[in-house]
Parts: structure tokens; C-alpha cells; sequence
């Protein structure tokens, strides 16, 4: 699924093609068709993302919220427009550009209360990063009686923390992922926010999650590093870390595999 730095990324770069101009809008699949006669010929007005949701207000004050989930994609197409794919749920244009989406977990159409009452049910955005964002992550972590590793992936506590993220923090800080939230001290938690947001940034920026400190491979700079060199303990089991040669570990956290290192984050 993909992560909250992804979801950023795609609100910038669509942002750029498409805010502030009249749209046309349909659903070749036919499972929108409603949504898509409601908004077709609106003005979008801004594109903006909270964690792993993506909102379009439009000028009549409905918005487009979509949630991509395991198999949403999207894409961009450019003159001559492509025909659509047949599980297109959403096809918006202009002249200039087209955006094709297949696939979303969730694709609906929200007046103005239905987005606040949206966003109020997810945590702080690393990304975001607004004030007060750092103490309300660790007012509501620190309320949960569960592992950490569990509790960061809650959406309602902090907003765009995937499994990718998860194994690559939680080693970057030195904690195990099956330490109990609740019995983490303030300070750590606090730390965890800050590589989160540093974190995540880098990710949106570039388009892709890299978080090893190039000097633990021999490189000078994070563009230098290969595909296999970009993360520390995400899938990583049976190999050694890249810092203390210990071994990393995986095991089932939620549903889910974690992986940390056994001699960075012991038990």
C-alpha cells in the first residue's frame, strides 16, 4: 500500500496540471458514473493530502476523496489521450492533460463537513508537520497499550506510517518494534516524530524511500545508492545490519511482518 509520502507527491505534481482549471470528468468503469456527473465541469480548486488519503475541493465546495489502498494507481497522460483502461473508476481532463485512476480502495464525493469529519479521524502528518502536530503524536502513542510497531501504523494516531516506514524508524532510532507503546518515555516518542517528518519529506521530494546514512555503505550521497542499498531493515531478514553486523530479524506484528536488527534494537 502505498505510503503517505507517495499520496503528497501526487497532490504537488497533479496540483501543478490541474488546480484552478475547469475539469471534465467521467468513470469508464461505470462504478463512479454519479461522482463523476456531479463534478464534471467544476473548477478544481486545490488538491491536498492527509496521511494515505487524497483530497480535490472543487468550486462548489464537494470534494473527491480517494484512498488508493492495496491496488489503486494512478496515472498521467498527455495529447493524444490514450483510451482508458477498463477498470478506470476515474478519468479527469483538460486539454493539456489527463488523470487516469484504476483501482481505489475508496472513491467518493464529500461536502465540506464530510471532509472535516474525514480528517479528523487521522493523526498528524509528519509531513505536514503543523504546530502542535509533535505533542499531540505523543499524547495519543502514548495512550496505547500495544507494541510501537503496531501503534505507528494506526492511521488515527499518525497519519501516512506504512510497513516500509515502520522497520526503517524504529531501527534509525534504536527501538524494537515490539516495545509497548505506553512504555516508551516522551523523549523517545518525540524523536521518532522527528525522523518521521525528516523521513517522509526526503520520500516526497524524491519520490521514493531511501533513509540509509550513505556513509554505512561506503557511499557520499544518497542518489549514489543502489536499489538494494537503500534501507536498512525493511526485508532484510538473515542479512547483517549494515551498522553493527548483527543479524535482521522479521516476525508477525499485525497482521504484518516487522523487521529490526537484533543488536541495534534488542528486546
Amino acid at each position: 500500500m502505498p505510503e503517505g509520502h507517495v499520496l503528497h507527491r501526487a497532490a504537488r505534481l497533479q496540483g501543478k496540471r490541474f488546480n484552478g482549471k475547469e475539469v471534465s470528468m467521467a468513470s469508464p468503469q461505470g462504478r463512479f458514473s454519479e461522482g463523476a456527473a456531479q463534478l464534471d465541469g467544476q473548477t478544481l480548486e486545490t488538491i491536498h493530502a492527509k496521511g494515505k488519503h487524497i483530497f480535490y475541493r472543487f468550486d462548489s465546495g464537494d470534494s473527491l476523496h480517494v484512498h488508493l489502498g492495496l491496488f489503486g494507481k494512478y496515472r498521467i497522460n498527455k495529447p493524444p489521450f490514450p483510451e482508458p483502461s477498463p477498470n478506470c473508476r476515474v478519468l479527469m481532463w483538460t486539454d493539456e492533460c489527463e488523470l487516469h485512476l484504476a483501482g481505489p480502495n475508496q472513491c467518493r464525493v464529500l461536502d465540506p463537513d464530510e471532509v472535516v469529519a474525514a480528517l479528523d479521524r487521522l493523526g498528524p502528518d509528519p509531513i505536514v508537520n503543523d504546530p502542535g502536530d509533535r505533542d499531540e503524536f505523543i499524547k495519543r502513542i502514548h495512550k496505547r497499550k500495544i507494541p510501537l510497531g503496531r501503534a505507528i501504523m494506526d492511521q488515527s494516531i499518525v497519519a501516512g506510517i506504512g510497513n516500509v516506514y515502520r522497520s526503517e524508524l524504529l531501527f534509525q532510532i534504536g527501538v524494537n518494534p515490539f516495545r509497548l507503546a505506553a512504555d516508551t518515555d516522551p523523549e523517545t516518542l518525540g524523536q521518532l516524530w522527528d525522523h518521521s517528518v525528516v523521513e517522509l519529506k526526503a520520500g516526497e521530494r524524491v519520490g521514493k524511500i531511501i533513509t540509509v546514512d550513505p556513509i554505512d555503505v561506503g557511499a557520499e550521497k544518497r542518489s549514489q545508492l543502489t536499489r538494494g542499498e537503500r534501507l536498512y531493515a525493511y526485508k532484510r531478514d538473515g542479512k547483517d545490519c549494515r551498522r553493527c553486523g548483527d543479524f535482521i530479524m522479521s516476525a508477525d506484528i499485525d497482521g504484518r511482518n516487522a523487521w529490526w536488527c537484533a543488536g541495534c534494537q534488542p528486546a
